[in-house]
């Protein structure tokens, strides 16, 4: 367990009755029964936890399509038993800990940027536990770690209604286009002053949620989840089925990787306006994740002939680029860029452009498309850790640990925190093994706390455990997410736990399967190579090796060493 600073917080037991109180005492000072017609919808008890519907988030997640048939997955398992392993060995979510709800303040209570920081200060402190953390129990960690974050966190409960009757009119104040005007933090404070004065503006709710769902993803903060969600009810129960709420839903069931719910909801809006650009953008987005490509393909070119504009555009390059179609792709974003004017577009484009060009090992280029998203917004930090990443790749060890330091030390997202841990072991100095532990611990922690606020991170402690905990926990989660959708992200995963597990004639279809669509992906051809050298397969093994090597020849600090020791010797 991590250092006990938190004695004085409610014990492990006592938080589920008081997250309920809390909750009941909200909705009663808003007039409003939303946390029972919470449980009325989802079939589960009325708590902070409890997930009405949910919808996808237009964003890094692109997947799923509603109410269709899954046939087209089936014919395309390679393998008969996957769905059979998964009944016998579980899903993950049968060892994740007990939901922490996190505690709501109400919506006089604005955050503040010294909030943010003792959050991650307590965070820190978990990942302080570092080794000792793997030999405990990780729901009482989870527990902590969630008290962490959530402390001082925005509640959605709005000041209790004055009687007033019927609905208000939407705000142009309180438009979705805040969102992009400026900090996130004062964008929400802004919202929350507004609601307080008119609490039965339903499109300030809607907006609020999406705010919410924003603010999860980009400081690594899924405690926001349970908020967005009761933000969206209030919205819902003010005015049924309008647009904005809807949409709300679509991306916070993206966000929890929902995938086929945030496809129904995108549908369900677009019944109605089909133009709407946040839906047809969640709806390619949820197609690409559930791994319907060919249909994610048609929705992107719909989306293109109804709302051209920069968020179509870059959903529109990421299907050619998981069809192997770089060229397209990079055409498609440069226009995307061309027509991006606020700051909060250029650096989401252009960091997508740096992303793009690292994955074909070209640096150079990746570094001034970083340089781009970094002169618009200098703590962009998809950009911030592409330029350590790239970095790396280079040779600049020292800069990359610096950059990579910086962007977890602010917001510990799994994929930064696996990064710097292996670029403190291919350093190998003193200590560097212990801080590496300590990285790996918190991808643990996150995931705890992920889970608890109704994110499937099943595909996140895939990959985590594979290579840096414990394999049969990465197999179990592969399975489960397996089950669940089948991409080519979820084919790699897949693949390589079973590799790890030591079952790789068992791992060659599925390893197949992740480039079967001539994704440029480094790490895929690595993986597959290795698993053709470990099935006697050792011509098209060193092949694909050295393939890896030659696309992007810093994919991985210690992935690209060993694909090099691999080759050299079988030599």
């Amino acid at each position: 367990m991590a250092p006990r600073e938190t004695d004085n917080n409610p014990t492990e037991a006592d938080q589920p009755a008081a997250a309920q109180r809390e909750w009941e005492r909200l909705w009663e000072e808003g007039d409003d029964d939303g946390a029972a017609t919470a449980g009325a919808e989802s079939g589960r008890p009325a708590t902070a936890d409890a997930e009405p519907e949910t919808g996808t988030e237009p964003g890094d997640d692109r997947d799923a399509d509603a109410g269709s048939s899954e046939t087209a997955d089936a014919d395309n398992d390679p393998s008969e038993t996957a769905d059979a392993d998964t009944e016998s060995s579980g899903t993950a979510d049968d060892d994740s800990p007990p939901p922490s709800t996190p505690a709501h303040s109400t919506v006089d209570e604005v955050v503040t940027p010294h909030l943010d920081d003792e959050r991650i200060a307590a965070v820190r402190r978990v990942a302080a536990a570092g080794r000792r953390w793997r030999n405990l129990q990780l729901a009482g960690c989870a527990a902590l770690l969630a008290v962490a974050m959530t402390a001082g966190a925005i509640a959605i409960g709005a000041a209790k209604d004055s009687g007033a009757a019927g609905v208000a009119v939407g705000s142009s104040a309180v438009s979705p286009e805040l969102l992009a005007s400026g900090s996130l933090d004062a964008s929400i404070a802004s919202l929350q002053a507004h609601l307080r004065t008119q609490p039965k503006d339903f499109d300030g709710w809607a907006t609020l949620g999406l705010a919410y769902v924003e603010q999860a993803r980009t400081k690594g903060d899924p405690s926001r989840y349970p908020q967005a969600q009761a933000a969206f009810q209030r919205s819902l129960k003010i005015s049924p089925a309008n647009e904005n709420a809807l949409e709300g839903r679509a991306a916070l069931a993206a966000a929890r990787h929902e995938f086929k719910e945030a496809l129904t909801y995108a549908d369900q809006v677009l019944k109605e306006n089909p133009y709407s650009e946040r839906a047809l953008c969640s709806r390619i987005d949820a197609l690409v994740e559930l791994g319907r490509y060919a249909d994610a393909s048609k929705a992107a070119d719909l989306a293109d002939a109804r709302k051209p504009g920069v968020p179509v555009f870059t959903r529109y390059a990421y299907v050619h680029e998981l069809r192997g179609d770089v060229s397209t792709a990079r055409k498609v974003l440069e226009q995307a860029l061309a027509a991006a004017t606020s700051p909060g577009d250029i650096s989401y484009v252009a960091g997508t452009l740096g992303q793009l060009a690292w994955n074909q090992g070209d640096y150079k280029t990746a570094l001034n498309d970083y340089g781009r998203a970094l002169a618009a917004d200098e703590n962009y930090l998809p950009a911030l850790e592409g330029r350590a990443r790239t970095q790396a790749a280079l040779g600049d060890r020292a800069a990359a640990i610096k950059g990579m330091e910086l962007v977890v030390s602010r917001y510990p997202l799994p994929q930064p925190l696996v990064e710097l841990g292996e670029l403190y072991e291919s350093r190998g100095a003193e200590g560097d093994k212990a801080k590496a532990e300590d990285q790996y611990a918190l991808v643990d922690a996150w995931i705890a706390l992920a889970r608890a606020n109704g994110v499937n991170a099943d595909l996140d402690t895939a990959l985590a455990a594979a290579d840096h905990g414990d394999v049969r926990s990465a197999l179990k989660a592969a399975r489960a997410e397996w089950a669940r959708r089948h991409t080519v992200h979820t084919a790699d995963a897949l693949a390589w736990a079973l590799h790890v597990n030591g079952r790789d004639k068992e791992a060659l279809p599925y390893t197949r399967q992740a480039t079967a669509t001539n994704y440029h992906n480094a790490s895929f051809i690595y993986h597959l190579g290795t698993i053709e050298l470990a099935t006697g397969h050792q011509a098209d093994g060193r092949a694909h090796l050295a393939k890896a090597l030659k696309l992007n020849p810093g994919f991985s600090p210690l992935g690209a060493a060993k694909a090099r020791k691999a080759l050299e010797a079988t030599k």
